[in-house]
């Protein structure tokens, strides 16, 4: 998955005192993408270090993966302002995470990244005055000074599930974005256990019932800002799809051989698949 990047570790922990070196990278994300460096014939990606800006540029600490410290520009206009780097563009995570971009612990911290932008960007007024944030100086959070709140990141618990039905699990399709297979997915509404969860997206997007809920594993997907917890379960009597048309074009039960993976093995989806495919579920 995206975030097996041993040797590697992502180092989350806040530090407000840390400031770039002319060594450290620079996130820079705007409404055009991320600024990165891609080799595509090597399918290797870089970020620009500080020291390729030609000025020291407003940015808070993100955080580091085994001596490399990673800052986000928090001024969404810098990048044009002091020109782009040379040999750096701006690019959409959703299209490059189909190119399998090495090494993987950078497009991990691009996903970690987004998620991180966008917490700071939605946060920059009080959601309950109205009156401007700041960064807090002393832990991973906005501060009101007006109201006295401090907003913390939000994380959106969701599901993947793998439904099986003796050698045949249930793929899906979405109707929009995504273009390869999937499995049943779905976030978490409010006084929900993860349990729940599973059973009620299944009915909604299969009109199955399901038994013998059982946890796999869980991954942070930071596009949509998400903890991924993931569940194998059994259809519970009829095996009937009705399939939510809304949601997915495509809802299938299919033989083990038959399953097809998607492109890049970034996924929990993915992992998920290929356990059952290979008869490891």
């Amino acid at each position: 998955m995206l975030q097996d990047i041993l040797p590697y570790h992502l180092y989350n922990q806040y530090h407000p005192e840390e400031k770039p070196d002319a060594d450290s990278f620079i996130v820079c994300i705007t409404e055009e993408g991320i600024l990165l460096h891609v080799e595509e014939e090597k399918r290797t990606v870089c970020y620009p270090r500080a020291s390729n800006f030609g000025k020291p540029l407003k940015v808070v600490y993100l955080f580091s993966m085994e001596g490399e410290k990673f800052f986000l520009s928090l001024v969404k206009e810098e990048a044009a302002a002091y020109g782009v780097p040379e040999g750096f563009s701006f690019y959409n995570v959703r299209t490059i995470r189909n190119w399998n971009l090495q090494p993987r612990r950078y497009m991990f911290a691009a996903f970690t990244a987004l998620q991180l932008d966008e917490w700071y960007d939605r946060n920059r007024y009080c959601g309950k005055c109205g009156k401007p944030t700041e960064i807090d100086d002393t832990e991973r959070a906005m501060a009101c000074k007006s109201c006295g709140i401090k907003i913390y990141p939000r994380i959106n618990p969701a599901v993947i599930v793998g439904v099986r039905n003796g050698d045949r699990l249930l793929l899906t399709k979405y109707r929009t974005g995504f273009g390869s297979n999937a499995l049943i997915a779905g976030f978490t509404e409010i006084g929900e256990t993860l349990e729940e969860t599973v059973q009620r997206e299944v009915m909604e997007e299969a009109g199955l019932r399901v038994k013998n809920i059982r946890y796999y594993k869980s991954q942070p997907w930071g596009i949509a800002s998400d903890i991924l917890a993931g569940f194998y379960c059994d259809v519970d009597g009829d095996d009937t799809i009705r399939m939510d048309e809304s949601e997915l074009k495509y809802a299938e039960w299919v033989e083990r051989s038959g399953i097809e993976l998607q492109p890049v093995d970034y996924s929990l989806t993915n992992e998920m698949m290929q356990m059952f495919k290979e008869g490891k579920a």
